[in-house]
């Protein structure tokens, strides 16, 4: 059996470390440390480091001790791989937290690797995560608003957060660029909210007897 793991790049992060071995046309990787943001750099220098005529790559994984979303693009590399050059890959010994990550993706822990499945629930997943910036982004100024609302008419921090959630569906305009009228417009020599929004806010504002 040959090795086949590259050697470590100078200043190259210890977080993953992994060793390869070939055998009659047969390559086995073991990966240690943990999967995370620039791991997938790790695993193609591996790849790119087994010779030509390998048949099969296996990828034990039960030293893996740690994984964030950056362990999906390295599956997904890996599959990518398997699939360009038509070499069948399995991954196997999940354990720990790994294997709840797995778990929580909706991967099949049996099978990760089939591509189209990690490349989806990779997208997914970067859709959420996203989706979630995006709204703790949008948090302050939402709440600012429900703020000058509670002040200028008296109602509770719930009605607040339905005026603007009915005004920003009554005038198809996002609900971050309702709360931003609305503060802005509070400001001393504060520009008015758009024709479109004061109406919608006056509606909503009636709804509920304000």
């Amino acid at each position: 059996m040959t090795s086949t793991a590259p050697p470590r790049l100078a200043g190259r992060p210890a977080f993953l470390v992994i060793d390869g071995r070939v055998a009659a046309g047969r390559a086995l990787l073991v990966a240690r440390g943990r999967l995370v943001h620039g791991c997938t750099d790790i695993l193609a220098e591996a790849l790119a480091a087994l010779p030509a005529g390998v048949s099969r790559l296996d990828l034990d994984m039960g030293d893996v001790e740690f994984m964030d979303p950056g362990g999906l693009r390295f599956l997904d590399l890996l599959g990518g791989y398997s699939h360009r050059e038509a070499v069948p890959a399995t991954t196997a010994n999940w354990r720990g937290q790994p294997l709840r990550v797995l778990e929580l993706a909706g991967l099949d822990t049996t099978d990760p690797l089939r591509t189209t499945t990690v490349a989806e629930r990779l997208h997914v997943l970067e859709e959420e995560v996203d989706q979630l910036r995006r709204a703790i982004a949008s948090r302050p100024v939402i709440d600012q608003a429900r703020g000058v609302l509670m002040a200028l008419h008296t109602c509770t921090s719930d009605e607040a957060w339905d005026i603007l959630r009915e005004a920003s569906q009554l005038s198809n305009t996002k609900l971050r660029d309702i709360a931003a009228a609305v503060t802005a417009g509070a400001e001393n020599d504060g520009p008015p909210p758009p024709p479109e929004v004061r109406a919608a806010l006056r509606t909503a504002l009636s709804r509920l007897g304000r």
